[in-house]
């Protein structure tokens, strides 16, 4: 062979990853055109660029060792103008340059998110007020049991592609009239994953992930409502070939009540009383969320009252007290009377002097009480 890549980077033969790398990164700061524009120096920088793409590879490096040149086969591994490459390794130039990485597209590619999910979580109105621990069942992707989540047949692994070296993505660099121009493509042999997997686990057929029904004891805080979204972050499907989580949005979802209405926080119910109640006064027993409550009816209540019990409403999510049960009273009035009935209620409305009420009916229109007994076919 023409060239000693051990020797253009000034490394022994039996060196290592590490010794090789900052052998590289010592000259590429030393080179590079943009430091030194010299011709000499960037065909030095080539030579440079070139040794350290063979060494550092470590399948080029073996059939290096063997006698063979990947740059020596009519630019089978080059190409370009100036002979930087497919593989050419612009992330290590970067790391030379700036101290840092900019990232490979394998890591980004196989470490994708996964998919977040959303669960509708179907509630009462007293797990809602209260919070409650609801065990939910979905389906999700998870980690597949047989390869654990690294997408290989049993006893084998991922290789790491040797077209991109691992990267997930090639580079070149070209001449124009603006100059030198890099580009950056995803490697076409690995697409981008940065390792081939030859033989695929047969359960999840290399995705590293299957798809399974699973159960999840979830908490749900006090005073959601219809509507209300909880994210659980990091509780979604497991990403490819191991990726981080997606996360879980539950969406709460509140059966309607029989009794209670829900504005907010507050409750609203109605209840209906007797005439003789609203007008005497009564205690009523009403049926709350924290349990059977006795209210007092005053005397002379109206139709259309609004009774309040303050904090027997739904608990305020993330903050201290509850709302209030607003009770709406509605006075019945008989339609149907009896004999003894209606002679009670002409002689109350005598005492009241009501039974005549001023305006209401012209002569020959019977009374009152006889409109309403025809009106409702009292007997």
């Amino acid at each position: 062979m023409a060239r000693d890549y051990y020797e253009i980077l000034g490394v022994r033969r039996d060196a290592t990853q590490d010794e090789i790398k900052k052998a590289y990164r010592r000259l590429a700061r030393e080179l590079h055109p943009d430091v030194n524009p010299d011709p000499e120096t960037q065909e030095r920088f080539k030579e440079v660029a070139q040794a350290y793409e063979v060494l550092s590879n470590p399948e080029k490096r073996r059939m290096y060792d063997m006698g063979v040149d990947p740059f020596a086969r009519g630019g089978a591994a080059g190409g370009g103008a100036t002979g930087f490459g497919a593989g050419f390794p612009f992330d290590d130039l970067m790391n030379a340059f700036f101290g840092g990485s900019t990232g490979t597209r394998a890591a980004r590619e196989r470490m994708r998110r996964g998919r977040s999910i959303k669960v509708r979580v179907e509630l009462d109105l007293e797990e809602t007020a209260f919070g409650v621990t609801k065990d939910i069942t979905f389906p999700t992707a998870v980690v597949c049991n047989t390869c654990q989540g690294e997408g290989t047949a049993q006893g084998t692994h991922p290789e790491t592609c040797d077209m991109c070296g691992g990267r997930g993505e090639v580079s070149q660099v070209t001449r124009s009239f603006l100059g030198q121009v890099m580009t950056t493509r995803p490697c076409p042999q690995c697409a981008g994953q940065g390792t081939i997997i030859r033989n695929p686990c047969p359960d999840c057929a290399g995705e590293g992930r299957v798809r399974e029904r699973v159960t999840r004891k979830v908490q749900i805080p006090a005073g959601v409502e219809d509507g209300t979204q909880i994210q659980l972050a990091g509780e979604g499907e497991v990403g490819p070939n191991g990726g981080p989580r997606g996360d879980i949005f539950l969406e709460i979802v509140e059966r309607p009540h029989p009794i209670f209405e829900r504005r907010g926080d507050d409750l609203h119910c109605t209840v209906t009383v007797p005439m003789t109640a609203a007008a005497l006064g009564a205690t009523l027993t009403i049926d709350t969320l924290d349990g059977p409550e006795e209210i007092d009816l005053r005397p002379g209540t109206n139709s259309g009252q609004v009774i309040t019990l303050q904090s027997k409403g739904c608990h305020h999510l993330n903050a201290p007290g509850r709302g209030d049960l607003h009770i709406h009273v509605t006075v019945e009035t008989p339609t149907r009377l009896d004999e003894e009935q209606e002679a009670l209620l002409r002689k109350l409305a005598e005492l009241r002097g009501e039974d005549r009420p001023p305006g209401k009916f012209s002569p020959g229109q019977g009374n009152f009480f006889s409109r309403i007994r025809d009106a409702f076919g009292a007997r």
